[in-house]
């Protein structure tokens, strides 16, 4: 298959699910059986193995944004790193020149107290000097002033220190909160780098499916109801194989081939496909001994829908047409085993 054209459909066949197909017209008031752990099991591998590229390329895209996201947080962070150092520097400088104004205000108030008492002194000389009265005075008018020039230094000082304060805390929290965010992002790129580390392969996914699809039949066959099937562009397949299926179609279009087919078929319609057919005896002769090879009743897949018999433009495989050369190639990457004896004859064991 063309590589190209399946990778424009990876990404959005990841959104899909099983349930995106639309379920077959059964009786009505038919209930679904309950389905084996088994036959799970094999619908989610396919799923993984169809899906696994799509999932590496949204995790690869993830972790680029991530590590993108990393790159920004750590300029953030370090940006905030840098505010903080200014602001505590800052807080540093107000602090300190707090400090010196306040022992500036104690050294004038000590300054103006000493003033007064010069001037009480003065006041209880005897003789009494005017002079020396009224100089002491003036210097407690001089005083008075740089004590309250002080003040008015101290109330700006106290001001700074709280506005320095209250930056180096908003600052310590911005940094905070960068740090924090990037440690979020270094734990989700981890996180992401690990589950590209352990995502299976589409492969690996594949070969799971392969082993396990002989116990899904036979644990399907035993409570297979028609509510077990679905209906995909016209072919009913089980409902576990339904998603591949629907791939496979959609893919092998995308490369120019048209496929189609017959799937789900009653007991009673293989009955009358066996009669049909020639079969020399219904219930015991080889499906080879028939003019057309047809399973004998109960032993066919087409049965529990596990089996499709494939169609392209209307006609049946044969091993020179090119929807064979094309099934050939890619239908084991959906689940599907062609039958050596019949061209068109694919299933999820080959049987």
């Amino acid at each position: 298959m063309k590589k190209r054209n399946r990778g424009f459909r990876l990404v959005a066949a990841a959104a899909l699910t099983l349930a995106s197909v639309a379920p077959v017209a059964g009786a009505p008031g038919t209930a679904q059986a309950a389905v084996p752990g088994v036959a799970k099991s094999y619908a989610s591998l396919m799923y993984r193995s169809l899906t696994a590229d799509a999932t590496m390329a949204q995790l690869r895209a993830t972790l680029a944004g991530q590590q993108a996201d990393l790159k920004k947080r750590n300029a953030e962070a370090a940006k905030a790193q840098k505010a903080s150092a200014a602001a505590q520097k800052r807080l540093a400088t107000a602090t300190a020149g707090h400090a010196a104004v306040h022992e500036k205000l104690k050294s004038a108030e000590r300054a103006l107290t000493d003033a007064r008492n010069a001037v009480a002194r003065q006041s209880k000389q005897r003789p009494r000097s005017n002079a020396a009265i009224a100089r002491a005075k003036r210097a407690v008018t001089a005083a008075t002033t740089v004590r309250d020039t002080r003040r008015t230094r101290l109330h700006q000082a106290a001001a700074e220190l709280r506005a320095a304060k209250k930056l180096a805390g908003t600052t310590a929290s911005a940094v905070a909160g960068a740090l924090a965010a990037t440690g979020r992002t270094t734990r989700a790129i981890a996180q992401t780098q690990n589950r590209i580390a352990t995502a299976g392969t589409a492969a690996g996914y594949a070969a799971q499916a392969a082993a396990i699809s002989r116990s899904v039949v036979a644990e399907v066959r035993p409570v297979f109801t028609i509510a077990d099937t679905t209906n995909v562009y016209g072919t009913t397949v089980h409902r576990n194989v339904a998603y591949a299926f629907k791939r496979m179609v959609d893919d092998a279009r995308a490369d120019g081939v048209a496929l189609s087919g017959g799937g789900f078929r009653t007991k009673e319609r293989q009955i009358e496909l066996r009669v049909i057919n020639g079969c020399p005896d219904v219930w015991t002769a080889p499906a080879s001994s028939c003019r057309v090879p047809t399973a004998i009743p109960g032993r066919s897949l087409h049965e529990i829908g596990l089996a499709v018999d494939v169609t392209s433009g209307g006609r049946t495989l044969t091993r020179k047409s090119k929807a064979f050369t094309w099934m050939t190639k890619n239908a084991a990457e959906y689940g599907f085993v062609n039958l050596p004896s019949e061209a068109w004859h694919w299933s999820i064991t080959g049987g």
